[in-house]
């Protein structure tokens, strides 16, 4: 794979964000921070002895802790109903979180696969934004947030507190795909005794998988986005992965543990998580499902 490792820091404003890019980027670590940083991570900080714990909301939406890093994923928390999405379209939800944004606590940063559909990225997701001390996303994604957005290219690494997230590669449907979706980035969160975990935002490329398993040989933890979503957008083909792509997906990766999101509370997921877990059944992958109650902080051992 022909990246090239960079590695940088979440940039630490001193004053106004409107005023401009940051000074300058350089690795910031907690005991050392300026206040702009070093406030937030100690604020934020919620005790625990477990290394990995996952707390699904329904929906994309994640709460990641490993290490002591709080980190969310594709913040959605609106009720049920109908959701423009641009061209006359709609997106309808079929359900509420099952945990409301102010009762997650507080995080570190937020991994927002992409910012241009309401299925990843809604209203109240936007009000969790401006409280997050840095959202990692899309180039265009970041240049349409502003303020703590920050863009996240493949195989760049930025440190958040004790953990790395690295920006890996996603396409939101087939081949082309991203002209009409747009761009999606995943992301994989590594660091020094903790365990890699994959977050795939939503992809639907085996070719991509290919592409993270070749930059990271050993994943412990996926976090696939299933559901094979599907709206009038290329004849009906999937956007995100079937449940037979997730197994396959599963194998390639030769991952161990397998969190399975973004399959319920959306009309256009055309599959649900017992699609994803029979898929796995017939791949003789069953074992590596984690069952993951929506609402539940569950700790992966």
């Amino acid at each position: 794979m022909a990246w090239t490792p960079v590695a940088v820091s979440i940039p630490v404003h001193g004053g106004d964000e409107s005023r401009g890019p940051p000074r300058q980027m350089q690795f910031v670590d907690c005991d050392v921070a300026t206040r702009a940083t070093c406030d937030v991570w100690h604020g934020g900080r919620v005790p625990s002895t477990d290394v990995l714990a996952v707390t699904l909301t329904g929906g994309p939406t994640a709460l990641i802790e490993i290490g002591g890093a709080r980190l969310l994923i594709d913040p959605t928390f609106d009720p049920p109903g109908d959701y423009p999405l641009g061209g006359g379209r709609t997106l309808t939800k079929t359900a509420p979180p099952a945990v409301a944004a102010a009762d997650l606590g507080p995080v570190h940063a937020v991994l927002l696969s992409h910012d241009q559909h309401p299925d990843n990225l809604d209203r109240a997701g936007r009000q969790v934004l401006a409280q997050a001390p840095v959202v990692l996303t899309t180039a265009l994604g970041a240049e349409r947030l502003g303020g703590r957005a920050r863009a996240l290219a493949d195989g760049e690494t930025v440190r958040v507190g004790p953990v790395e997230v690295t920006g890996v590669p996603a396409r939101h449907g087939p081949p082309g795909a991203e002209e009409f979706t747009g761009p999606v980035t995943g992301f994989v969160v590594h660091g020094v005794g903790l365990p890699t975990v994959y977050v795939s935002g939503d992809n639907a490329s085996l070719e991509c998988v290919d592409q993270v398993r070749a930059a990271f040989p050993q994943i412990d933890v996926a976090v696939l986005f299933a559901g094979a979503a599907r709206t009038a957008l290329f004849d009906g083909a999937p956007l995100t992965l079937t449940g037979v792509l997730a197994a396959e997906a599963v194998r390639r990766l030769d991952v161990p543990q397998v969190v399975v999101v973004h399959v319920d509370s959306w009309a256009h997921f055309s599959e649900d998580r017992d699609a994803v877990r029979e898929a796995l059944d017939a791949a003789g992958l069953a074992g590596r499902l984690v069952d993951v109650p929506p609402g539940v902080r569950t700790p992966l051992r």
